[in-house]
């Protein structure tokens, strides 16, 4: 993460923001702001936005509104959040660095500050583990579901990725035949083989074998 320049608190109720006089206590420079035109308007390209839950209109996972539009662009933290309102793991997949919560002691919070500052999630611990455990496995599921498709992709011939390709536009044995100037007895073949190689019963299960695999069939094409 860049250097942070500043701390801005979005924070539209009338209670002042002791996280604001917490981080400045510290030596942080703090900016609050309570209107979104000024919170949208007014951010710096380094600034760290801290959005108060209390008081923003929310989803249905309790993320505030305006912290989901601003966590594309903008370090965006959680802050004064009620316990047992808020799906945590929604918000760290959100791209949300780090939530306080309304019932933590002072040091509890200045430790989430000075580490959020510093480029660090603060979420709990087992729920970032488990989040990321998840990511992993699904990288690799996927990574293993390329590596069966480049598998396929090797065994079927040139011919057999064109044939595929007819068959995907609706063409009938003859017409595959008069298209490629062979007869119906080999395309039938072909067919055969394409149908054991990408382990299907039937034209419409290729199809849409086809469907899943038509970015890797056009680039081997």
């Amino acid at each position: 993460m860049n250097q942070i320049d500043e701390l801005v608190f979005f924070h539209q109720i009338e209670a002042p923001c002791h996280l604001a006089i917490l981080a400045d206590s510290i030596g942080l420079k703090t900016r609050i702001i309570s209107k979104s035109s000024e919170l949208f308007n007014g951010l710096l390209s380094n600034s760290f936005c801290f959005i108060a839950q209390k008081g923003e209109a929310l989803d249905n996972k309790g993320i505030p509104l305006i912290a989901s539009r601003l966590a594309s662009q903008f370090p965006v933290a959680l802050h004064q959040v009620e316990p047992n309102t808020l799906q945590a793991e929604s918000a760290l997949l959100l791209g949300i660095k780090g939530v306080l919560y309304s019932n933590q002691g002072m040091d509890s919070l200045m430790s989430g500050i000075t580490n959020m500052v510093e480029g660090e999630l603060y979420f709990d611990r087992q729920l970032i583990s488990q989040v990321f455990s998840r990511l992993v496995r699904k990288l690799d599921s996927a990574n293993d579901t390329l590596q069966d498709s480049a598998v396929m992709m090797q065994m079927l011939t040139s011919r057999e990725r064109t044939i595929i390709s007819l068959v995907s536009s609706g063409a009938r044995n003859k017409e595959i035949a008069h298209r490629l100037c062979i007869s119906e007895h080999t395309v039938k073949a072909h067919i055969s083989s394409i149908f054991r190689k990408t382990q299907s019963r039937n034209r419409v299960e290729l199809l849409r074998w086809a469907q899943s695999y038509q970015s890797q069939l056009e680039l081997c094409s």
